[in-house]
């Protein structure tokens, strides 16, 4: 396998980290809205928590992209 064909590869795989990425964003606020609903009075103190979820996985998603532009483009 040549270096070119290795490095889509790597790309490749880096953009599933980033779909990957998505998910747990979603999961995120799913628990959020789930634990709202069930308790409203304790959501404005859960609210924190859930920006830190996000912000977590948004990186982690931000981080699988900066890999594959690398990858790509630097490589």
């Amino acid at each position: 396998m040549d270096a070119e064909a290795a490095k889509f590869i790597g790309a490749g795989l880096a953009a599933i980290g980033a779909g990957l990425s998505a998910l747990g964003v979603g999961n995120v606020f799913a628990a959020f809205l789930e634990g709202a609903l069930r308790n409203p009075a304790a959501a404005d103190a859960q609210q924190g928590r859930l920006f830190i979820g996000f912000a977590g996985a948004e990186l982690l998603g931000l981080l699988a992209f900066l890999t594959a532009v690398i990858l790509l483009f630097v490589v």
